[in-house]
C-alpha cells in the first residue's frame, strides 16, 4: 500500500515508507534476543545445549535513513544494504534454528541483489522502484515466516509443558 501511495504522491511517502522499513527491520531485529532466550528456554526444559546467539545486526538512523533520500543516490545505497542485512539475518537465522531445532520450519529467502543492482544500473535507476519493492515484499515475507517459527515453537513449548504435567 505504502509503495502505491508512493507512486501516486511523486515519491512523496516514500519519505514515511523507508522510515517504516528500516523501524520495523530494527524493532524485528531487536526482538531477536527474546526469540533466541525463548528458544534456549526450550531447549533447557529438553536438557538440551542451546546453540551460541546470533550477532546482532546493527541498527540503522530511521530517520537520517529516510530524510537522505532526498539526496537519490543515498536511496540506492539504503536499498543495497537492507537486502544486504536481510540476507546476513536470515542466513544466520537458518543456522540458528537448524541447530536449536532439528524440526526447522524456516528457510531463508533467496535475495538476487546482483540483479537487482544489474537491473538499477541498465534502467539509469528506474529499476531501484522496482527493487524497492522488492525488498519491502521481502521483509515482510520474512516477518511471515518468522511468526510462523514463532507459532511452531510456542506449539512445541506447550506440548513440553503438557508432557511434563
Amino acid at each position: 500500500m505504502w509503495f502505491l501511495g508512493a507512486v501516486v504522491t511523486f515519491g512523496a511517502a516514500f519519505f514515511p515508507m523507508f522510515y517504516r522499513l528500516v523501524e520495523g527491520r530494527n524493532r524485528h531485529f531487536q526482538n531477536e534476543a527474546q526469540f533466541e532466550q525463548r528458544i534456549a528456554t526450550y531447549l533447557g526444559s529438553k536438557n538440551k545445549q542451546s546453540p551460541p546467539p546470533i550477532e546482532p545486526v546493527k541498527q540503522r538512523n530511521a530517520k537520517l535513513w529516510a530524510a537522505s533520500i532526498i539526496l537519490i543516490i543515498p536511496a540506492f545505497i539504503i536499498i543495497y544494504q537492507l537486502n544486504k542485512d536481510l540476507i546476513s539475518h536470515e542466513k544466520q537465522q537458518d543456522a540458528y534454528l537448524a541447530k536449536a531445532l532439528p524440526e526447522r520450519v524456516f528457510m531463508p529467502q533467496t535475495v538476487p541483489l546482483t540483479t537487482y543492482v544489474l537491473l538499477t544500473i541498465v534502467t539509469l535507476g528506474v529499476g531501484a522502484v522496482y527493487w524497492l519493492y522488492k525488498t519491502v515484499n521481502l521483509y515482510n515475507a520474512h516477518y511471515k515466516a518468522h511468526l510462523a517459527v514463532e507459532k511452531e515453537l510456542n506449539r512445541l513449548m506447550e506440548e513440553q509443558k503438557s508432557a511434563s504435567n
